[in-house]
């Protein structure tokens, strides 16, 4: 990554985007339960607040490179269950 301010702009740009469509699929969704949902939004906020933190305080040891490369990894595979997570509501 270029550097942690856009990092984390484009961390809280997905989660903002991800948290969006959770809502829009629980007000205009079928049958969408509303304790899937909570719990699913409960999940993006903390993921959000966990990726935030781990940007500002790298594990010592890593080079930056295979650091924030790792974190980007992780990131995506997280979000990735939580949009599989979201499609499956109904």
């Amino acid at each position: 990554m270029a550097n942690r301010k856009k990092l984390k702009t484009t961390i809280n740009s997905i989660c903002s985007d991800v948290f969006a469509e959770c809502v829009a699929f629980s007000l205009y969704g079928r049958n969408a339960h509303e304790d899937n949902v909570e719990a699913l939004l409960e999940s993006i906020v903390k993921i959000r607040k966990d990726y935030i933190s781990r940007i500002s305080h790298p594990e010592p040891g890593l080079s930056k490179k295979v650091y924030y490369d790792k974190l980007a990894n992780d990131f995506a595979e997280q979000i990735s269950e939580i949009i599989d997570h979201i499609s499956n509501l109904s």
